[in-house]
Order: structure tokens, then sequence, then C-alpha cells
């Protein structure tokens, strides 16, 4: 028979640890015991950041959902989650969004008041978007029943369409109220309308359409074909699709790349960046032609999605392998003064908020 006790602040109830809000740091003592073994494990408890708190969240696969404070990139805290987080995304209010890529929950934690709280039915999460227009938050899902899917959870209803096979990157429109879905295994993409949630037109991609990323004006998407040297000679390649009516063109190739996995557009410079899981590099294309525009960027050990926070100027890239958050002034494309911060284990998704 396992016995549970704890020993400072909180409660077990039905096998979950539950920590009151507090005010102040605290330690506590977990226990856990049968007739044979006894379990301790030792816990710091700190208050949450206060909701007007500018904070970057990690979605730490092997940890949970660690908090840095965006002025210094401190640790704060680690909330913990039943299972791996995949991504993670903030609202403008700073409430913060992570799908379980291996359970069937999504956790959206609220600053104000502060809650965490699963979300039930969605599974197997990839990436996740929030829509501040609706205030809706659109999750990929890798496969269900054999397809892949999108998951919209608004107020309190959670609805889901299939895309294709193997749903993975997504980017949003909030302005045209559209979504797109990159659907790995089919080499199609598939565009949503944010508001009915119903299929608006699949668009040809490319093989392994992977990470996605929107230019500023809504007319074009930049695609990862996720390939190495071993599916196709010199590795994989961004193109360039032009969504305008009446179906999407691809009209540019970068060079080859390694094995690339992730990708952002700035539109300031009008740059796409792309990270690569081979070499731990980041490439730097000319969003119009994808011509090279900068030296591969040394990284770090595995760069999975990459994220821009366009109001600071910084490129925030995780390092799975590493443990790592490394992060770049968008313009001189230097590291910056604390980069790379240690975070949770294995990072695969970052989210900034701008209050």
């Amino acid at each position: 028979q396992l016995a549970f006790s704890v020993l400072g602040p909180g409660a077990i109830e039905n096998g979950v640890y539950q920590t009151p809000t507090l005010t102040e740091p605290a330690h506590a003592t977990l226990i856990a015991a049968t007739p044979f073994d006894v379990a301790l494990r030792e816990l710091q408890i700190v208050p949450p950041p206060p909701p007007g708190q500018n904070v970057i969240a990690v979605a730490s696969y092997a940890s949970g959902i660690a908090l840095h404070r965006a002025s210094d990139f401190a640790l704060i805290g680690i909330i913990a989650t039943d299972g791996p987080p995949g991504d993670v995304a903030m609202s403008s209010a700073g409430d913060i969004f992570a799908p379980l890529t291996d359970a069937t929950t999504m956790i959206a934690v609220s600053r104000s008041p502060w809650t965490v709280a699963p979300v039930a039915n969605v599974p197997l999460g990839n990436e996740v978007v929030v829509d501040n227009t609706t205030g809706a938050i659109f999750v990929s899902n890798r496969d269900i029943g054999g397809k892949g899917g999108l998951t919209r959870v608004l107020g309190g209803k959670v609805q889901r369409i299939d895309t294709g096979i193997t749903a993975e990157g997504l980017a949003l429109d909030e302005r045209a109220g559209r979504i797109y879905v990159g659907n790995v295994n089919d080499g199609t993409i598939l565009e949503v309308d944010t508001k009915s949630f119903l299929p608006v037109r699949r668009i040809k991609s490319v093989d392994r359409t992977f990470g996605l990323a929107l230019d500023s004006g809504g007319h074009t998407l930049f695609v990862v074909s996720n390939q190495n040297s071993q599916m196709r000679r010199g590795g994989g390649y961004i193109a360039r699709i032009d969504l305008r009516p009446p179906a999407g063109r691809i009209t540019a190739h970068s060079p080859n790349i390694p094995f690339p996995l992730g990708i952002a557009y700035d539109p300031k410079t009008s740059r796409v960046f792309a990270t690569d899981e081979d070499t731990g590099k980041i490439y730097v294309f000319d969003a119009a032609t994808l011509a090279q525009r900068h030296r591969p960027i040394a990284s770090c050990s595995l760069p999975w999605r990459p994220r821009i926070d366009a109001t600071r100027r910084r490129l925030y890239v995780p390092c799975a392998r590493a443990n790592e958050i490394a992060v770049y002034n968008l313009d001189t494309l230097r590291p910056l003064a604390g980069s790379p911060f240690a975070t949770g284990n294995y990072p695969l998704g970052v989210a900034i908020s701008n209050k």
C-alpha cells in the first residue's frame, strides 16, 4: 500500500501535490512510503511572478515550463506538468499555454489571478499559438487515429479538425483570420478560417513540411523542408510560398541546409532565420529571394524552434541538448550579455511577454 505525506506547505490530493499561493519562498518535503520502501523529494516553492512582470516561458520537455525574468534571464521557477511540454505560447495578457506532446492535455496558466490548470482533450500537441483577436488557442496535433489535427480552445470549448498526416508547424494571420498548418508526412499545408474553424484550401508544399513562418503582409509562407542528406542529397532547405489566389506557389528555394528544423521571420530586416539540428547553426536568408544574407551563426547543441521578440529586437533559440537558451540581437546578430542562459531540461519552445 502506497502512502503520501507532506512536510511543509501544500497537500497531496489524488496523487497530485497541490501547493498554496505563497508570498514568500518556502520549502517542502514530499514523502512516499510502502511497507518496504521510503522515497523523499525536497522542493523549493516560490511565489508566482506579479501579473505585470515581463517573463520568458520555456517549454522544457523533461522539466516542465521554466519561467525567467525577461530583464536579466534569471530563473523564477519551474511549473511542473503532468507530461512533457512540446511548445509554449503567451497571450497579450501574459497568460501561458503549453500542450503536452505525449499526453492528452494542454496546460493553461493564468497570470491574474495565478492559476495552473489542465485543458482536457488536446492530444499529442506539437506547436501552439494564441489568437489575441478572438482569444482562441490553436494546437497542432501530431496524430489522432492516423491523421494530424488542429485543436481550437475558445471560451472553454475544445474543437478539432483533421489537417493531413502528422501536423506540426503553425503560422497565424490574425488580421485575415487565417491559420496555416504544416503536415510533415503528406507535403501539404492546410489553410483554416480561425472564426468558422473550417478548412479554406489545401496548399501543396515541400517534402517533410515542418516549421512555418508568415510574412507581415500575410502573402508569403516560409516553410522548412526537414530533411537530411540521407533523405535528400544535400539535405533540406527553406521554400517561399506565395499564398495569393488561386493557389499557393513555391517561388524560391534556399541553398541546401544539412538538417533544417525551426524557422522565424523578422519583418524589420526582411530576413528569415532557420535552425539546423545537424550543425547547431542558424542560417540567415533574404526573405525576398532566400539567398544567404549572413554567414551561418554558430549557436548550440540541437537548436529547436527560434522565436523573435520584435519589441526588444531579440532572437531566442532553445538549445535542446545543452539545456540553454541562446539570445541574439536581431539587428547585429551578436549574442546578448548573459547568453546563453541555463533553463529546464531539453527546451523546445520559447514565449515572451511584452506587457
